[in-house]
């Protein structure tokens, strides 16, 4: 795969020319998280096959695959060190109760076990600034967690689906709740209750994602029934929003650019789209070749984003004259470690 661009270079052409150029097709099952290291060329993936991978962004290559038979693997997200992880658990978590587990890769160990959501996490965020951690379960519980710890730190309870999302500089964290309901509160003294509450008009499906841009101005939602929304983070309005086809039974995920200036979609179709937020309208749309896109992301530092169903595809500019579709997908999983542990 070719060596990926700044993200400073980004623009209409540029995001038109993106095609696939590295595919992981080795899945045994739907991918259904997957982050980005901040600071690292690092990718995590996290399967229903129960298998936590790690790749080398830069070089499209598969570092190390680990296996959890015991506990599943569901929400995933990295902790400032590039060879740790917080995972969820997709098995077990009535006899065991043990919902989340920090994760080393490096020697294959989990550091820590977090016990306390009654059901499956289905939202899970990292703080940028320190050790803390967010997650959101079907209990209908928000829990603040430190990595050092055991203990929960903190405990909001709400009515419906929780998403959790931390801005990018860690002051803030927006949960969304029952009704579309966005609640943005301070991270340092969240015990006081929300100081904002934004509300999508006329739109009451949950919301299943948030991100908050780099600049901490827009604030991205994806909800349910596949609408995606850009509101402005101070104040709540609605910058744009657009409307896709709906997936049966698979959400969704939409992503912003690093600059702040796309958003890059999947749909329930299998297509992905992009649009111009400035300019509120689509600069392309192509055949993602996965089906429908659960996972998409784009890299923090790179003109990269990476699109997953049961398949791993990474998207790069493509500055020849071929279309997406002719470019050369290869299935680059040489070298690449395989454990199993009993996590």
């Amino acid at each position: 795969m070719a060596t990926t661009m700044s993200i400073t270079e980004l623009d209409d052409e540029t995001v038109r020319s993106m095609s696939i150029g590295a595919v992981f097709s080795d899945f045994g099952g739907k991918i259904s998280s997957l982050d980005f290291h901040r600071k690292d060329d690092l990718l995590v993936t996290a399967s229903e096959d129960d298998s936590v991978r790690l790749y080398d962004i830069a070089n499209a290559t598969l570092i190390k695959t680990t296996y959890h038979k015991k506990h599943g693997a569901d929400r995933i997200c990295f902790t400032h060190h590039p060879n740790s992880v917080i995972c969820s658990t997709r098995h077990n978590l009535e006899s065991t109760g043990e919902a989340l587990r920090y994760l080393s890769m490096y020697d294959n160990r989990c550091l820590r076990y977090f016990k306390g959501h009654k059901e499956r996490v289905v939202s899970l965020c990292m703080s940028p600034i320190n050790d803390s951690f967010m997650s959101g379960s079907l209990d209908h519980s928000v829990r603040i967690w430190d990595l050092r710890v055991n203990a929960c730190q903190g405990i909001l309870h709400l009515r419906g689906r929780p998403t959790v999302a931390y801005d990018q500089q860690g002051l803030v964290f927006a949960v969304a709740m029952e009704g579309g309901a966005i609640k943005l509160f301070d991270s340092r003294s969240y015990d006081k209750g929300p100081f904002d509450t934004f509300l999508v008009g006329g739109d009451t499906a949950e919301v299943c994602d948030i991100k908050f841009s780099n600049d901490g101005k827009s604030m991205l939602l994806t909800t349910t029934n596949n609408n995606i929304y850009v509101l402005d983070a101070y104040g709540g309005e609605k910058r744009c929003g657009f409307s896709l086809e709906p997936s049966l039974n698979t959400t969704i995920e939409a992503t912003i650019t690093p600059d702040g200036q796309y958003v890059i979609s999947g749909s329930g179709d299998g297509t992905l789209h992009a649009w111009n937020i400035n300019m509120r309208n689509e600069v392309v749309a192509w055949n993602s070749h996965i089906g429908v896109a659960a996972c998409l992301k784009w890299a923090p530092r790179r003109a990269m984003f990476v699109a997953a169903s049961t398949v791993l595809t990474f998207w790069i500019p493509n500055n020849n004259s071929k279309p997406a579709a002719e470019t050369g997908s290869t299935n680059v999983q040489a070298g690449a470690q395989s454990e199993q542990i009993g996590q």
